[in-house]
């Protein structure tokens, strides 16, 4: 327990500057929020007539309690609580990522270090990735229906950054290191696993990371025009239909807590493996 302690404090210590910065700037959002709906309302210290949108934007307390609200009472659209729209976004989440990643890396790898891939890869990966995954949004609905579909949306928000950042990673690698390590007696899988696939961790990190940020919003769309289950992005849409903003406010918190504790978690993720591997 005294070293929970002593190493929270050294932290503390070590990014006091970085969260003093980072509070006084959400303290100054939420403050122009709080304004803002204010000045709609006429509210003090403003005076006038309330504006017709004022019921659009709820002050930031009146969010935060739709928000603890919406895990003891069931939403009005739906009936679910918003644990079960938050496991049944995960649950997409999760199954569109591990779809995006299983074919994204070696794919991405074999592009980096093999010409012949690249050429057969790149015309069709070049005429897919400038197209927005929400483009697909109609279509993968009807054709693969409301339960794949959102799947699928995630798994092209997520696919091609991580691809992408793989395949540069790949194509970065120090040719000095490779030509030491066939130097020392490495193998061909002993180059990739040592040399190789190292050198590209730092690249496919930051695919992931930038991939689910794009997930969220992907995820967010799709569940907004139907999915079965619920969904925090359906969540959102229902409750603005009913006229609870408040609530709809709550699902957008809960969409960007998310996709901070998902990035905050592959960061985790990110120096376990630099440790693992000796790289930090």
């Amino acid at each position: 327990m005294v070293k929970v302690k002593t190493a929270l404090r050294r932290a503390f210590l070590d990014n006091w500057k970085f969260l003093l910065l980072s509070a006084a700037s959400l303290a100054a959002f939420l403050l122009f929020w709080s304004l803002y709906a204010a000045w709609l309302r006429a509210d003090w210290p403003f005076h006038g007539t309330p504006s017709p949108s004022a019921e659009y934007v709820p002050y930031p307390w009146v969010v935060l309690g739709a928000l603890i609200g919406s895990f003891t009472t069931p939403d009005p659209a739906t009936r679910l609580l918003m644990t079960d729209h938050i496991l049944a976004s995960l649950k997409r989440m999760f199954l569109g990522f591990l779809l995006a990643f299983g074919l994204a890396l070696p794919l991405g790898l074999l592009m980096g270090r093999s010409r012949s891939v690249e050429a057969v890869s790149s015309p069709i990966v070049e005429l897919f990735r400038p197209i927005p995954p929400l483009a697909w949004v109609p279509i993968f609905m009807v054709v693969f229906a409301f339960t794949t579909g959102p799947i699928l949306i995630v798994f092209l928000g997520i696919f091609f950054p991580v691809l992408l950042n793989v395949r540069l990673g790949a194509k970065s690698v120090d040719p000095l290191l490779i030509d030491a390590a066939r130097t020392l007696g490495a193998k061909g899988h002993q180059i990739f696993t040592s040399v190789i696939f190292p050198s590209t961790i730092p690249h496919m990190m930051t695919g992931i990371k930038v991939g689910l940020g794009i997930g969220w919003m992907c995820i967010v769309a799709a569940e907004m025009l139907g999915a079965v289950g619920g969904g925090v992005g359906y969540y959102i849409f229902a409750t603005s239909q009913y006229g609870r903003y408040d609530l709809m406010f709550a699902g957008m918190v809960v969409i960007g807590i998310l996709s901070v504790l998902t990035t905050g978690v592959a960061g985790l993720i990110e120096r376990w493996v630099y440790r693992w591997m000796g790289m930090k």
